[in-house]
C-alpha cells in the first residue's frame, strides 16, 4: 500500500511536469514570436495554428496529445485502481492550464483532456467521440463553443465504457475546468464576437 502511494505521488507529479511543457510557447518562441501576445494569446494548438500557420498548430496540438498521453500510458503499467489513473489522467491537465513554467498561466487544456479520452475510452470510443466532435464542428463552425458542448458527453461516456464513479468524478471536473479555461470565449460568444475556424 505503502509503495502504490509512493508511485502515485510520483507519476502525478511527472505527470504535472510533463503536461507544464509549453510546446505552442516554445515552438512560437523559435519563430520569435510571443504567442501569448498574439491572437487569443493561448498557447495551445488552436491559437498556434491561426498565428503560424496550420502545420505549426497541428505539431503543438501532436505534442500537447503526447505530454498527456505518455505519463498515463506508463503509470497504468504501475497502479491498479481507478481512483488513482484518474488522478494521474488530470495530472497533465493541470500542467498544462497552470504550467509552473509559464507562472500558472497556460493553455484551456482540450489537447490534453483529449489525450487522457483516448486513454480511458480507448480506441473505437475515442473514434465515435473525435467524429462527433468533428461534426459538431462543422456543424457549429466555433471551435470554443464545439469544445463546450462536446464536454458536456463526458461523463455518460466514461460511464458507458468504465462504469467507474472514479472516471465519471473525473469528467465533471473536466466539464468545470474547461467551461473555466473557456471563460473568456464564453464572454465572446454572448457578445456575437467569437472567432469561426470554419467560414
Amino acid at each position: 500500500m505503502e509503495n502504490q502511494t509512493i508511485l502515485l505521488i510520483f507519476f502525478v507529479i511527472i505527470g504535472y511536469l510533463s503536461g507544464s511543457i509549453p510546446f505552442g510557447y516554445l515552438i512560437a518562441k523559435l519563430k520569435k514570436i510571443d504567442i501569448r501576445k498574439q491572437g487569443s494569446g493561448n498557447i495551445g494548438g488552436t491559437n498556434v495554428g491561426r498565428t503560424l500557420g496550420f502545420k505549426y498548430g497541428t505539431l503543438v496540438s501532436v505534442l500537447d496529445i503526447l505530454k498527456a498521453i505518455i505519463p498515463i500510458y506508463v503509470a497504468g503499467h504501475y497502479l491498479t485502481q481507478d481512483w488513482q489513473m484518474a488522478l494521474v489522467s488530470i495530472s497533465p491537465v493541470l500542467g498544462h492550464i497552470f504550467p509552473i513554467w509559464l507562472k500558472f498561466k497556460g493553455g484551456k487544456g482540450v489537447a490534453t483532456v483529449a489525450a487522457t479520452i483516448f486513454m480511458i475510452l480507448g480506441l473505437n470510443y475515442s473514434l465515435i467521440f473525435l467524429t462527433i466532435w468533428a461534426l459538431s464542428l462543422f456543424v457549429i463552425k466555433i471551435m470554443s463553443l464545439t469544445n463546450l458542448i462536446i464536454a458536456l458527453f463526458l461523463p455518460i461516456l466514461f460511464w458507458i465504457e468504465t462504469k467507474s464513479s472514479a472516471y465519471v468524478v473525473l469528467a465533471f471536473v473536466y466539464i468545470l475546468l474547461i467551461w473555466w479555461t473557456h471563460r473568456e470565449n464564453i464572454k465572446r460568444l454572448r457578445q456575437g464576437t467569437e472567432s469561426r475556424i470554419i467560414k
